[in-house]
């Protein structure tokens, strides 16, 4: 399965609610986002998604993700797709971190192998473990009573599970999340997340306002040690993001910051092989864990179905399926939602077919 080329493309992705809004004034109606194609010897091809949330989420950009690839595309030329230890110690070796654009090509060599072995990626990587799991959709920051609003137009369509965006004034942010508490069952799954938003005293104000909610609360704080801080003086569960980038970052969260839950994003670890093993380890450590990715649609949802399939049903929290989130749909709008639960392709690979003829012309080619 040699690499014979590398093609990225770039398209846009449309917020379907209008407007997604984070703390700290984050906001947008459209991401870019980057597909990858690497074609083998064999004519075969396998594809791959890494979406940012502009250039303030991550440290990383989409412009950014595709100089990546361009830089490590002529050394993977030649190479065997399917071997992807190989292809992780070549990338590595050209570029430190880039962690987005090493997903989307990790996510093709995936695709080729599951095409290889005739399986699909969920078989490859655990076998599949649930065949179905609860999806979770992201509130956008707004006033209680648009997040309210939100919330209950999509619980009609099946979604019991929520993450509310705050991060801003911690008075106001629980005013947001108590009332959508009250809104919701008392089954319903709701996370108060900050996306690191607020700094320490804010953070200690807002968890100390929320305390007695049935909530999470996610990455209060940028840094792992200040998480750590406020959840000394919370009685709320934790769950950590952005901070959580490798397995050392994984064990002071949970044995520094007493994190329970953890968000794993294929982008913010190099693909599926990170989310793997990232899943593993706090499966492992007896945490929850939402699987996802930073941002994406059909390519990127169908990567996230395949380790979300393969986790242990008491450990996975939810998944999120981004081309629900988003308007434009490169394979049909595949894998699909139902009710509020998704499951993975069954046929090889990602199992999505991608319409090459919904694509514009490609960025870049690289044969050698």
């Amino acid at each position: 399965m040699k690499i014979a080329a590398i093609d990225v493309f770039g398209y846009e992705l449309t917020y379907a609610h209008g407007e997604y809004v984070m703390s700290g004034g984050r906001a947008a109606q459209r991401q870019a986002s980057t597909l990858v194609r690497i074609r083998t010897a064999e004519g075969m091809a396998g594809w791959g998604e890494s979406s940012t949330l502009g250039g303030t989420y991550l440290p990383a950009f989409a412009e950014g993700i595709r100089a990546a690839v361009q830089v490590m595309a002529p050394s993977l030329i030649g190479m065997d797709a399917t071997n992807l230890s190989l292809i992780h110690q070549q990338m590595d070796a050209l570029l430190l971190g880039q962690e987005g654009a090493k997903s989307a090509i990790d996510i093709a060599c995936w695709d080729l192998l599951g095409q290889a072995a005739g399986l699909p990626i969920s078989m490859l990587i655990g076998g599949i473990a649930q065949p179905d799991f609860p999806l979770y959709e992201a509130v956008p920051l707004a006033s209680p009573e648009a997040m309210v609003a939100f919330v209950r137009q999509r619980q009609e369509v099946g979604i019991n599970r929520f993450q509310l965006k705050v991060g801003n004034d911690p008075f106001e942010d629980a005013l947001r999340t108590r009332s959508v508490v009250e809104a919701c069952p008392a089954d319903a799954v709701i996370v108060a997340d900050a996306n690191g938003g607020w700094n320490l005293p804010r953070a200690t104000i807002a968890v100390r306002e929320m305390t007695g909610l049935n909530v999470i609360v996610e990455q209060p704080c940028r840094d792992t040690a200040d998480c750590a801080l406020v959840q000394r003086m919370s009685s709320l569960p934790l769950s950590m993001d952005e901070s959580v980038t490798n397995a050392a970052e994984l064990y002071r969260a949970k044995y520094d910051a007493g994190a329970s839950s953890l968000n794993i994003k294929l982008a913010r670890v190099g693909g599926i092989t990170g989310a793997m093993r990232m899943r593993d380890l706090a499966q492992s450590l007896g945490m929850t864990i939402c699987i996802e990715d930073v941002w994406g649609g059909d390519v990127t949802s169908a990567a996230v179905a395949h380790v979300a399939a393969s986790t242990r049903p008491d450990a996975l929290m939810h998944a999120s399926f981004f081309n629900d989130w988003t308007q434009e749909h490169v394979a049909g709008y595949q894998p699909r939602s139902v009710r509020g639960r998704g499951t993975a392709p069954t046929a090889p690979g990602l199992g999505i077919t991608v319409d090459r003829a919904a694509l514009g012309p490609a960025l870049f080619e690289v044969t050698r």
